[in-house]
């Protein structure tokens, strides 16, 4: 079967990268898009743990995280459809998120943090002059975590976990004015720029570290679920069988896990490698309705190297994500009109994080083990294919 060789291809890959590094064995997923698959999140990376480390109970610690990727590469399934270039007809989305979290440690172990996405973005076929663009704020979310183990005890790895809501505070109903032969009208961009979903969320986020020597492995993930099934409409053509007139509202994902290696001879400064995977998946987990819609089910696997630099409270994280697997999979309408729609993907993502702390000053760092991961703020998004 087509999807048993698809799986086959993908394991092998992740077996060879995980090779490559030894942390992605324990990896899992969290996010909102690749292309024009809504999965738009940040991530989180493991880091030094001379300069960041453990908040104790009174500091804040906010951040600003950058995401750009331009996807153009189509995908039917794991093939690329080379042919949509070679005519010129591929459809090109730029997509540029930042965020902004605030974090306050309320304990030693519980913590609560606010997070506010920004997007801007286009979207054009190359082979048509008429560019449809978006902006806004994104869908906000407030998450309370909390480590498993003491951190006060837990010197050397710790598992945080964490819950929230995402709120339904970014446009999903944007819309251009255009014109085209002629005649302008107002029509909806596609859901792959739209900023937000129109609806609620819960996100689920859970992040683990091992030191091991000199080195640290983590992992990191996250999964948001939605409660609603169908968002704004995006078509005056009505069909009863799949309700494709509207956009479906879809869960995201995010795993990523890997190696934090400190650079001895320049203090507070990490490289940083391991496996990436976001997506949305074909059919949500909580039971508000049928799947039906209009989405582009489908995720990504890359390759995310990077580097990190901490110093005196402050963290910058950079990291490129090079695909190197992408798998449109079908949705429930592909499956009830027998079809398979196609998705663009990037080659590459860009990411960059710089968070930076305020402490309270009640003499409890003086005892705080600076030996957990310096936190970059998982940014909340969506995985969208074009």
């Amino acid at each position: 079967m087509r999807v048993s060789g698809s799986i086959s291809r993908l394991g092998r890959k992740l077996i060879a990268l995980g090779t490559a590094c030894v942390a992605s064995i324990i990896c899992l997923p969290h996010a909102f898009g690749q292309g024009c698959i809504v999965a738009r999140s940040n991530g989180e990376q493991g880091g030094p743990d001379s300069e960041g480390g453990y908040l104790a109970a009174g500091d804040w610690e906010f951040g600003i995280g950058y995401r750009h990727q331009f996807s153009y590469i189509h995908f039917v399934g794991d093939v690329v459809q080379s042919y949509r270039q070679q005519q010129g007809t591929q459809v090109e989305n730029k997509i540029n998120l930042e965020n902004f979290s605030a974090t306050y440690q309320i304990t030693s172990r519980f913590s609560v943090t606010a997070d506010i996405p920004l997007l801007t973005a286009s979207r054009h076929s190359n082979n048509s002059p008429i560019i449809y663009t978006s902006a806004g704020i994104g869908d906000s979310s407030v998450l309370v975590q909390g480590w498993i183990w003491d951190p006060r005890e837990a010197k050397s790895g710790n598992i945080q976990l964490g819950i929230g809501l995402l709120l339904p505070t970014g446009k999903d109903n944007v819309e251009n004015t255009i014109t085209s032969n002629g005649v302008t009208s107002t029509v909806p961009v596609d859901y792959s720029i739209q900023p937000g979903q129109g609806a609620w969320g819960i996100p689920w986020e859970w992040s683990a570290f091992k030191n091991w020597h000199t080195n640290q492995f983590y992992f990191n993930g996250s999964y948001t679920m939605m409660t609603k099934d169908l968002g704004a409409r995006r078509s005056n053509t009505d069909n009863s069988l799949t309700l494709t007139q509207f956009n479906a509202v879809s869960d995201q994902y995010l795993l990523e896990g890997g190696v934090a290696h400190p650079i001895s001879k320049i203090r507070g400064l990490t490289v940083l490698f391991g496996p990436r995977m976001e997506g949305v998946p074909a059919r949500n987990l909580l039971p508000v309705g049928d799947n039906l819609g209009f989405r582009r089910p489908g995720f990504a696997v890359s390759a995310e190297p990077g580097i990190q630099y901490a110093r005196n409270g402050n963290v910058l994280s950079i990291t490129i994500a090079r695909a190197i697997f992408r798998d449109r999979t079908r949705s429930v309408p592909d499956d009830l009109t027998g079809g398979h729609g196609d998705a663009a993907f990037a080659n590459w993502v860009w990411l960059a994080n710089y968070t930076f702390r305020v402490k309270h000053d009640n003499g409890s760092h003086a005892n705080q083990a600076h030996s957990a991961p310096s936190h970059t703020g998982q940014a909340m998004a969506a995985t969208t294919a074009n």
